[in-house]
């Protein structure tokens, strides 16, 4: 009864003390005072209380305190602290108190890379920032009927969440195309089985240029092993986009079966997410597409599906002459593009845009227009070659993110500057001169309204500090920008581009494991649960997620089926075995007995 009494006492105080308290608790004590009561856990989950600590411990608060420090010298130190010291007798400690926190509170506020109306949670920001890592392999696919060594190789990678994570269970799939011409779906959150198991797999050869039951064994006809974005999901659609070589294979992500193949002339090397309202971009290597798969498949394409139709190659020729005009493509000038992104409308995170950018083995970030497609509307000088482009809805300066570096910025010009900002952010990481570079351009445009055209308003490269060597993938994780190198790693920046957050090696020392994608797998609706948004990764040949956790939620041995006879084998080993032990053991015993009746004759 005194506990309860003590509890309840303890949470009739104000919150404002109870937070109080937490200020001085270490973050690893909050952690387990969570477990105490619902109350209570509620209260050590407040944002503001993380946010102080994320702030408190960030690697931009260090850098800028040893940047005061070395502004200033030992001996310039001594003389403004022995001013100082003369000073503080004409003022009283409230108000040095009060200069002290109006610094701290000005620091924090250049700090906190969080914008109006973006939902943070600063409890899974410092566990991403500061918490222990540790990488999941997800289960191999294996070839059927063959041994358990026989694996398969992934090709690709995208996130499947059904009806964009509104299907009562938050459910989360990564989709693969294997190198058997199959596609794989694994459980990412674990709603539908294990986690990081694999959920459905669709039969073999579907994915081959010729269909199943056909010489597929020629690279031609394979998934191009070269091609990173090579698989795009509709969620509400329920269907997956895979390109094969010149061929775009859509899959019923519910049957796993093919229900349309589309033909280009040129191979395809790129492919945007899917959008809802809008086609998806198609990058082939000299020219970009606008594919909107919502209308419905011509005659021709309905005997392409038939893959037991005998004249299918008479179908192709048959094509060859056919009167209807192709449809609108922009030709490019350099080949190859690695990566195409659909701008996301100025404060929407789900909403695009009319602006493409493209980007790939060129110098240039290609601009189109939707509307005014395939004109140019313009282009980014870069210098770099960009493999991989991201975004993000809010405004960018070059310019006030050099002087927040600084904590130059007072919190309300701050606060003024990202009410009245009308903008968007693209980021893009390639290589440039061998060395890793990540880029930030801000962009926009003369009026608020989305007729006028998007321009480029600031700039910044980080070519020195980023990576040294080719950034492969970038992503947002949180309000950090994440992405993956060509040494192996795996680093967490600031939204500054120049502030280093994390590191972390995807394997071990000696190993050559590499990121060439990786994707976050934060629910697009959100939810209650904690440490849920991890980082998804592909390798080229297998596919893994970083989790922030001290020991693996799985591993290749969670997957293993074990052989009955195996099982029995092994038991009778460690029968055996306990039964030598036992004799030996007995013996020892004996031994033992009979030495010492023999010390008790002697005696």
């Amino acid at each position: 009864m005194a506990s309860l009494e003590k509890k309840t006492q303890l949470d009739q105080l104000p919150r404002e003390i109870q937070l109080k308290v937490l200020n001085h608790l270490e973050p690893c004590h909050i952690k387990t005072l969570q477990l105490v009561s619902q109350s209570l856990r509620k209260l050590c989950l407040d944002d503001v209380l993380w946010k102080r600590i994320c702030f408190g411990k960030s690697s931009w608060y260090q850098c800028l305190k040893s940047h005061r420090k070395s502004t200033f010298g030992p001996a310039e130190n001594a003389n403004r602290a022995g001013d100082e010291l003369v000073q503080s007798c004409n003022k009283s400690r409230s108000s040095s108190h009060s200069s002290v926190r109006q610094r701290e509170q000005q620091d924090e506020a250049n700090w906190d890379p969080a914008f109006p109306g973006e939902q943070v949670s600063w409890y899974d920001e410092y566990i991403q920032r500061h918490a222990s890592t540790s990488v999941n392999w997800l289960e191999c696919p294996r070839m059927r009927g063959r041994s358990h060594e026989a694996v398969i190789e992934a090709r690709g990678m995208a996130l499947y969440s059904p009806y964009d994570g509104n299907d009562g269970r938050g459910t989360m799939l990564a989709v693969s195309p294997l190198d058997d011409g199959s596609v794989c779906l694994w459980d990412v959150k674990g709603t539908r089985g294990r986690q990081g198991g694999i959920v459905s797999r669709s039969k073999p050869d579907i994915l081959f240029v010729d269909g199943p039951g056909s010489q597929n064994s020629q690279r031609s006809k394979r998934i191009d092993t070269g091609v990173t974005e090579c698989v795009s999901v509709s969620n509400n659609g329920h269907r997956a986009f895979f390109a094969v070589q010149s061929h775009l294979i859509e899959v019923d992500l519910h049957r796993l079966e093919v229900v349309r193949r589309e033909s280009f002339e040129w191979s395809i090397t790129s492919l945007s997410d899917v959008h809802d309202g809008v086609p998806l971009t198609v990058g082939t290597s000299l020219a970009i597409y606008l594919h909107d798969f919502r209308t419905r498949a011509t005659g021709r394409h309905d005997v392409v599906e038939r893959l037991d139709e005998p004249a299918l190659n008479n179908d192709v020729v048959r094509a060859l002459f056919d009167p209807k005009p192709l449809p609108p493509y922009a030709p490019l000038s350099q080949p190859t593009p690695i990566s195409i992104l659909h701008l996301p409308q100025p404060g929407s995170h789900d909403l695009v845009s009319n602006d493409i950018y493209v980007s790939g083995r060129f110098t240039n970030i290609l601009h189109y227009d939707r509307r005014k497609f395939p004109t140019v509307a313009g282009s980014i000088w870069s210098g770099a070659r960009i493999k991989s482009l991201a975004a993000l809805p809010y405004p960018f300066s070059s310019v006030e993110s050099e002087i927040r570096r600084q904590a130059g910025l007072s919190p309300e010009r701050i606060a003024q500057s990202r009410n009245e900002g009308q903008g968007r952010t693209l980021i893009a990481g390639g290589a440039y001169n061998s060395k890793g570079s990540l880029e930030i351009y801000g962009l926009g445009s003369a009026s608020a309204t989305d007729d006028e055209p998007t321009l480029q308003t600031s700039a910044m490269q980080n070519r020195y500090t980023a990576a040294p060597s080719t950034i492969l993938s970038v992503t947002n994780h949180g309000t950090k920008i994440a992405f993956s190198d060509g040494s192996g790693f795996l680093k967490w920046f600031e939204r500054d581009g120049c502030t280093e957050c994390r590191r972390i090696k995807i394997g071990p020392p000696t190993s050559d494991d590499m990121a060439r994608k990786i994707l976050s797998t934060e629910s697009t609706r959100g939810g209650n649960r904690q440490n849920d948004d991890n980082i998804l990764l592909w390798t080229g040949e297998k596919l893994g997620m970083v989790s922030f956790s001290t020991s693996p939620h799985f591993d290749s041995k969670t997957f293993e089926v074990q052989d009955p006879k195996l099982n029995v084998e092994v038991e009778k080993k460690r029968h055996e075995y306990s039964l030598r032990m036992q004799r030996a053991l007995s013996q020892q015993t004996n031994e033992l007995n009979f030495i010492g009746s023999l010390a008790g004759r002697t005696i």
